[in-house]
């Protein structure tokens, strides 16, 4: 199943770290079990093209009738341009906010109204990047079908924001799955997975940590 060899792939090369007995602090405070960078998946070329001809395939499947990507800022950028390699279809970005020069673009590539528009996103946290990623797209006249993603913590504030806006997100692998494929290769204990999903259920409450 390609979701556990997503997971597999990004602990084997430390895309994601679990630690749970020593956990990361986030900008916000919060006390975090978990880190995500799949930047780095774009440093190991086998794990890169599984993840990019995955993303090809979610994107066919589920969103056939697409006409152009468009990766959001920045860690979308380059998977949206090498799966659009694969795909044989025009890429672009969108700004994290508008340029303060030339021509004072917030969209990169060029996008027609009407076109019908996916979303390619690295990592889905409480979903804001992406859900502001497909609302500057919908205000310039795309059809945005949805969003291809590589990994979700699967976190109820994403799952209601993308709701909210009415966008569909289908992600290559998730927290689930992956503290599933820690827990078999030993990587965390069995009873860390508990820890870990609860701390997903309530980010702020450090209960888990108990």
């Amino acid at each position: 199943m390609i979701n556990k060899e997503i997971a597999k792939d990004l602990l084997s090369i430390e895309a994601v770290f679990l630690r749970p007995e020593d956990p990361f602090t986030w900008a916000s405070g919060i006390k975090s079990p978990i880190y995500c960078d799949n930047r780095l998946t774009l440093t190991s070329p086998a794990v890169r093209t599984r993840i990019e001809e995955a993303l090809a395939k979610t994107i066919g499947n589920f969103y056939p009738a697409a006409e152009v990507l468009m990766g959001t800022s920045t860690a979308g950028i380059a998977h949206a341009a090498i799966v659009g390699h694969i795909m044989n279809l025009p890429m672009g970005y969108v700004r994290g906010s508008k340029k303060d020069h030339g021509r004072t673009n917030r969209i990169e590539g060029k996008l027609i109204p009407g076109q019908k528009v996916v979303v390619i996103e690295d990592l889905i946290s409480t979903a804001g990047s992406c859900c502001e990623t497909a609302e500057v797209l919908r205000e310039a006249g795309a059809n945005v079908l949805g969003v291809a993603s590589i990994f979700t913590y699967g976190m109820k504030k994403g799952f209601e924001r993308l709701a909210e806006k009415n966008i569909e997100n289908h992600s290559l692998s998730d927290l689930d799955t992956l503290v599933e494929v820690a827990a078999e290769s030993g990587y965390i204990k069995p009873e860390d997975k508990i820890k870990i999903l609860k701390f997903r259920e309530n980010p702020s409450d450090t209960g888990w940590m108990e």
